[in-house]
C-alpha cells in the first residue's frame, strides 16, 4: 500500500504514463483496441456529462441498504463501481458523452456517513465500500482499484470520458477538538487536537499525527501528517474554518524546508496526489470541489500544473472545473487567464455555472421573468471581460446544470394530487440546459424522473437502482432527453454558435423581452449561416400565440424554420413572414428601443411547450 508521495512506485507511475501503449478491451462481444493514456476529446462543448453519485446509483448484486430507496439515507447505501460499468451503455444511449464521478478516494473507513466521498482520509488510494466485495477490497486494496480501472477502460471502449471529482480545501474528519468533538466554534488561533486512530476514537496522546500510526489512522501520504498543515480552528468562515466536521487544510502554508523542498509544502503534496490520481487511472478531467475557498493564486498552481502534467502524457484537453458557489465577479477569479492578475499561470477550464443555476429553474418554471436570465448573461458579458475572446466561446467556460446533490430538491417535482402535471417542464428545462451557452451536465436519475425533496441533502440523494424498473430506457423522460441530446449533437451552432435572446410580440409590431412570470423565452444560437432559435412557454396553463423576432440579414433568402425538436404536436415546419410593409417597434436586450421592418417565425404554443426550429438554408 502506497503511503508517501515520495514513494518510488509513485514516480514509476508517473513515469510509464509517459510512454503510451495500447490495450484491448472486450465490449459487447467484439475487442476494442484503444491508446492508453486514453486522447482527450478536441472540444469538451462536444461531451455532454451525467453527474453519479456513485454511492446511489447501482448495485447488481443487493438492494439499497435503507428501505424504501428513496428515504433520506445518510449512511452507505452500496452503489459500486461495477454497477456504473454494468450501466454504461444506458447512459451513452442516453446521449452522454462522459460521466462525472463522486469522489473515489479512501474516506475515513470508521466514518459511515461518508458515502458521498469527500472526507478525504487516504488521498492515494479509492475507498474499498465501492468496490463489488468491500471486505476483499479492504484487506487488498488492489481489487478496488481494478474495478475502478476496469470502469474506466470499459467506458474509454465506448467512447466515454471519465471525470474525477476531487478535493484540495479539506480531509475527512480526521481528528477531535480537545473538549469539542469533531466540530468546534471557530477561533483565531489553533486548538489543541487529538488525531484519531483506525476505529476512529481520538488519542489524547496524539496530539501531533504520528508518522507510524496504521494506514486506516490520522492522515496519508504521510506528508500531510504535520499539524501546520491543518487550520485546526473550528468552524466559521469556510474560508479560514472546517467545512462541518471536514478538516480544512492550509493550502497557503509556507516555508522553505530541505526535506520537503517546496515553498508551499501542502500545494506540492495535492498536486503531486493528483498527477499520480492521473497516471494511474486515466482519467480524462477534474471537477474541483469547494474551489470557492482555496486561494486563487493556487487554483492557477493547480490547474496549470495538471494541464502541463496531462500534456506530458499525450492528454491534450484535460478538462478542469471548479465548484465556485458565487457569483460573476468571483468565478471569473478562478477561470481561464485573469487578465487582471499579473501571473503567466492560466487557471482551472471551466466553473459550473451557478449563476445560471439560481436564475434558470425559476424562469422555465415560470416563476421568475424570462428578463432575469437576460440580465445575467448581460452581467457575465462585463464580468469575463478580457477572459473570453467572443461570445461562442463563453461555453467552454461553464458546465451548466438544473440540479444536483447539493441542493434541498431537484428540478423535477411531481404534485402528489396530480402526478404528472408538471411533466413537460422536464422537456422544457432539459431543452433550455441544452441549447443555452454551456457544457450542459445532467444529475443521474433525473432520466427516470426522480423527484426528491426535503430538508436535507439526502433527499435528493436517491438509491436509483432500488426504484423499480429503475433504468427503463423507454420512460418518457429518458426518450426526451435523449432526443434532446441527440439535436444538440447534430447542430454545431448548438455547442459553438453565438447566443442572442430574442424579443417576441403578441401583436405583430410591438417587441421586446418577456417581462412577465410565466412569460416566452425565446434565443438564438447563431453560426456561420445558420440560425436556430429555441422558444419555451414558461405558463403551466396559458396557450400562447405571437412572432419572434429572427435575424433580419441572416435570413433575407430564408423562407422556412424546421422543428427540430417539440415535447407537443405541433407544425414540422414554420414559414419565415417579412414585415416590410409596417414598422415594428423592438425594445432590444439593453432597454433600447429601435424601429424598423423585421423577419419573424409566428407561433402557438401550448402550456409548458418548447420548440427548438432551424432556419433552412
Amino acid at each position: 500500500m502506497l503511503s508517501s508521495v515520495k514513494d518510488p512506485l509513485i514516480q514509476v507511475c508517473l513515469d510509464q504514463a509517459t510512454k503510451p501503449h495500447q490495450i484491448s478491451v472486450e465490449v459487447d462481444g467484439r475487442t476494442v483496441t484503444m491508446r492508453k493514456p486514453f486522447p482527450s476529446p478536441d472540444d469538451w462543448r462536444d461531451i455532454p456529462i451525467y453527474f453519479v453519485l456513485i454511492d446511489r446509483f447501482n448495485n447488481p448484486v443487493a438492494m439499497p441498504a435503507s428501505s424504501p430507496w428513496n428515504a433520506p439515507a445518510t449512511v452507505f447505501q452500496g452503489g459500486t463501481f461495477e454497477g456504473i460499468r454494468q450501466r454504461l451503455d444506458y447512459i451513452k444511449e442516453l446521449g452522454f458523452r462522459a460521466i462525472w464521478l463522486s469522489p473515489i478516494l479512501k474516506n475515513c473507513m470508521y466514518n459511515p456517513y461518508s458515502y458521498h466521498g469527500y472526507g478525504i482520509q487516504n488521498f492515494l488510494t479509492v475507498d474499498p465500500r465501492f468496490s463489488s466485495n468491500p471486505t476483499r477490497a479492504r484487506k487488498d486494496p488492489r481489487f478496488a482499484e481494478l474495478e475502478l480501472e476496469r470502469l474506466i477502460n470499459d467506458a474509454h471502449a465506448r467512447g466515454l470520458y471519465v471525470i474525477f471529482d476531487i478535493v484540495l480545501n479539506h480531509t475527512g474528519d480526521v481528528f477531535e477538538y480537545t473538549g469539542f468533538g469533531s466540530t468546534a466554534p471557530w477561533v483565531r488561533e489553533p486548538y489543541r487536537v487529538a488525531w484519531r486512530d483506525a476505529n476512529g476514537s481520538p488519542r489524547s496522546d496524539w496530539p501531533e499525527p504520528p508518522l507510524d500510526a496504521p494506514p486506516e489512522a490520522a492522515i496519508l501520504p504521510l506528508e500531510l501528517r504535520r499539524n501546520e498543515f491543518f487550520r485546526r480552528r473550528g468552524q466559521g468562515d469556510e474560508a479560514n474554518g472546517d467545512f462541518s466536521s471536514l478538516k480544512e487544510l492550509v493550502t497557503e502554508y509556507y516555508e522553505n524546508d530541505p526535506v520537503y523542498g517546496a515553498a508551499f509544502p501542502v500545494r506540492e503534496i495535492l498536486i503531486k496526489t493528483y498527477q499520480y490520481l492521473l497516471a494511474r487511472f486515466d482519467p480524462d478531467g477534474y471537477r474541483i470541489d469547494t474551489l470557492k475557498y482555496v486561494e486563487p493564486d493556487f487554483a492557477l498552481e493547480f490547474g496549470n500544473d495538471i494541464r502541463e502534467y496531462a500534456l506530458s502524457i499525450g492528454k491534450k484537453n484535460f478538462f478542469t472545473f471548479g465548484e465556485v458557489y458565487d457569483n460573476e465577479d468571483m468565478i471569473s477569479r478562478y477561470i481561464g487567464r485573469n487578465a487582471s492578475e499579473c501571473s503567466d499561470l492560466i487557471g482551472v477550464d471551466a466553473a459550473l455555472d451557478f449563476p445560471l443555476f439560481f436564475r434558470l429553474p425559476d424562469v422555465v418554471k415560470g416563476q421568475l421573468p424570462p428578463t432575469k436570465l437576460v440580465e445575467m448573461y448581460s452581467y457575465r458579458h462585463k464580468a469575463q471581460r478580457g477572459i473570453i475572446s467572443s461570445q461562442g466561446e463563453a461555453s467552454n467556460f461553464f458546465v451548466t446544470f438544473l440540479d444536483n446533490h447539493d441542493q434541498y430538491h431537484r428540478f423535477y417535482f411531481s404534485d402528489p394530487q396530480n402526478p404528472h402535471r408538471y411533466d413537460d417542464q422536464m422537456a422544457l428545462g432539459i431543452g433550455c440546459l441544452f441549447t443555452l451557452l454551456g457544457i450542459p451536465c445532467l444529475y443521474y436519475g433525473t432520466e427516470q424522473g426522480l423527484s426528491g425533496s426535503g430538508k436535507q441533502l439526502e433527499s435528493v440523494r436517491e438509491a436509483l437502482w432500488g426504484k423499480p424498473d429503475a433504468f427503463n430506457e423507454k420512460h418518457p423522460f429518458y426518450q426526451a432527453i435523449k432526443k434532446i441530446a441527440a439535436v444538440r449533437a447534430a447542430q454545431p451552432a448548438l455547442r459553438y454558435g453565438r447566443q442572442y435572446f430574442r424579443p417576441v410580440s403578441g401583436d405583430g409590431v410591438h417587441f421586446g423581452i418577456s417581462r412577465n412570470v410565466e412569460g416566452i423565452l425565446a434565443y438564438s444560437r447563431l453560426l456561420s449561416d445558420e440560425e436556430i432559435v429555441i422558444v419555451a412557454n414558461t405558463s403551466v396553463s396559458a396557450d400562447w400565440e405571437g412572432d419572434v423576432l429572427i435575424d433580419y440579414d441572416l435570413n433575407a433568402r430564408t423562407r422556412f424554420y424546421d422543428l427540430l425538436y417539440c415535447n407537443h404536436e405541433t407544425l414540422k415546419e414554420v414559414a419565415v413572414l417579412d414585415k416590410t410593409n409596417r414598422k415594428a417597434v423592438v425594445q432590444l436586450e439593453d432597454g433600447s428601443m429601435n424601429s424598423g421592418p423585421v423577419r419573424v417565425i409566428h407561433l402557438k404554443m401550448k402550456p409548458m411547450e418548447i420548440q427548438i426550429l432551424r432556419n433552412r438554408i
